[in-house]
């Protein structure tokens, strides 16, 4: 049997949501090992001048414990 426990991660990039949720998976394997999943719960941007200039997401990550 396996327990799993599950974290939430706040990330952003310039570039995308999808580097965004890549930026909060690597940011945290760092510290985390055997990373199951991540599940993008929501995503938000920052706005300047008419034009988005940060994508941001809330992660959730779910590991397992040894």
């Amino acid at each position: 049997m396996s327990v799993l426990k599950v974290i939430e991660v706040l990330a952003n990039s310039s570039e995308s949501w999808e580097d965004a949720t890549q930026n909060a998976v690597t940011h945290a394997s760092k510290s985390v090992k055997k990373i199951r999943s991540a599940y993008v719960s929501e995503q938000s941007a920052t706005v300047d001048d008419g034009k988005i200039s940060e994508f941001r997401v809330n992660v959730k990550i779910t590991f397992e414990v040894v």
